[in-house]
């Protein structure tokens, strides 16, 4: 079993306090700050476990504070409503006594429809010929930065294999349209409510990378200060987050020290099983 899978199911694994009542905690890295990703997978685990027969179909979250990743998350379910087809959730996430994130989610109980169409998947190499020894055969790889190396890693809990690696060495992106293919370390269990937390937990990654893909600069860019403010997802079809999918993302605007992200996830055959839409603040250091 690889580390990946074990940090991932470590994070997702939180512990019941009391009725509607769990707390999470975070890995062990030199992040000043809980990933974005990590609140939205945890808080959805606490809104599954009050639930039962019905999986979620969307969620709408909010970023209020900054998490603290040397302490406990405690969340908060709210069980809103639980009517014949909808059920509804509200967790709050909270540390130090305030709340830092709030999530509104959905469960819907499964039903047929006379409609079922999707938009259809972006054209773009396979993730096969986009590993790290593919990789290594580009005249780039050799000046490639450390933290795109680090994409290739095998203990990460997410792999991703971005597409446009050009991006990281200053190509403009004029549309703004990228593309990573995502899934998780390692093989998940046969759960279909955790595969959907897993893929929100990814979810958050590189997703406002499609803002700075315009202006030709990374969000690891020391004079950015980049911060998630919102996020919205919503599960179409099933699929399985230990499998790889196609996240193709992209900014329609950005003004006013925000940007607007949105993503498409797609399996390898071409199905949509996901969308995304997130806000971010976008802000340069001042000097």
């Amino acid at each position: 079993m690889s580390k990946g899978l074990i940090d991932l199911i470590a994070i997702l694994d939180l512990e019941q306090l009391e009725v509607n009542l769990f707390r999470g905690n975070s890995p062990k890295t030199s992040w000043q700050r809980v990933f974005g990703g990590q609140v939205i997978g945890q808080a959805m685990v606490a809104a599954c476990r009050t639930v039962e027969g019905r999986l979620p179909h969307s969620l709408h979250c909010y970023f209020i504070l900054p998490g603290d990743p040397q302490i406990p998350i405690i969340y908060q379910v709210e069980r809103l409503r639980d009517g014949k087809s909808y059920s509804t959730r509200r967790v709050t996430a909270i540390q130090h006594g305030n709340a830092i994130f709030s999530i509104m989610v959905s469960f819907h109980a499964e039903e047929e429809t006379a409609f079922d169409h999707q938009d259809k998947m972006p054209d773009v190499p396979p993730p096969e010929k986009l590993t790290a020894e593919e990789v290594a055969k580009q005249p780039m790889f050799k000046e490639m930065p450390d933290f795109i190396r680090r994409y290739y890693e095998s203990d990460r809990p997410i792999e991703l294999r971005p597409v446009e690696l050009g991006r990281y060495f200053g190509q403009k992106i004029d549309d703004g349209r990228i593309h990573v293919w995502i899934r998780t370390a390692a093989k998940l269990p046969d759960d279909p409510a955790l595969h959907m937390c897993a893929l929100a937990y990814a979810s958050d990654f590189s997703l406002l990378d499609a803002i700075m893909a315009r202006y030709g600069r990374t969000l690891f860019d020391k004079r950015m200060m980049p911060a998630s403010l919102d996020h919205a997802m919503w599960f179409h079809r099933p699929f399985r987050a230990d499998e790889w999918l196609l996240y193709a993302q992209d900014s329609p605007s950005a003004q006013s020290g925000r940007g607007l992200t949105r993503g498409s996830i797609f399996k390898p055959d071409g199905t949509l099983v996901a969308s995304v839409a997130q806000e971010g603040s976008v802000r340069e250091r001042k000097t």
